[in-house]
């Protein structure tokens, strides 16, 4: 997976200027909760593709999905919550904390001890 980091700035600028002063009506005017419909569709759409193994459009909708997802974190970035480096830094945590047998060479014998490992590992961090 290659991304040239001016390519993912570019998108994210884009996205403040929809929301910003001259921007667009509608996406000024879209909160986390209004986005939740549209998530859903985006995802409904991006599964159809993917069942369809409809490659082209696996990338279209997999980009209205990254569009969304960015536009929920300017969102609750405007309004101070969190900004884009934290959901970044959360999952890449999440991926190592859920991947001892990857990132802290723990043994495991099949993928059923992994998946209970990884069921495990998740119910610790929701007790927390």
């Amino acid at each position: 997976m290659t991304i040239n980091n001016q390519e993912l700035h570019q998108l994210i600028s884009t996205i403040k200027t929809l929301r910003g002063k001259n921007g667009c009506p509608w996406d000024i005017r879209q909160t986390s909760k209004t986005l939740v419909k549209h998530l859903k569709s985006e995802c409904n759409e991006l599964i159809e593709a993917i069942e369809k193994e409809d490659h082209e459009n696996i990338c279209e909708e997999s980009g209205d999905l990254l569009y969304l997802i960015l536009m929920l974190t300017e969102i609750n970035s405007e309004q101070s919550r969190y900004q884009l480096k934290d959901v970044i830094c959360e999952v890449n945590s999440k991926l190592i904390r859920r991947h001892p047998h990857v990132f802290q060479g723990t043994p495991y014998e099949n993928e059923e001890q992994l998946k209970e490992q990884w069921l495990k590992i998740k119910s610790q961090e929701k007790n927390k």
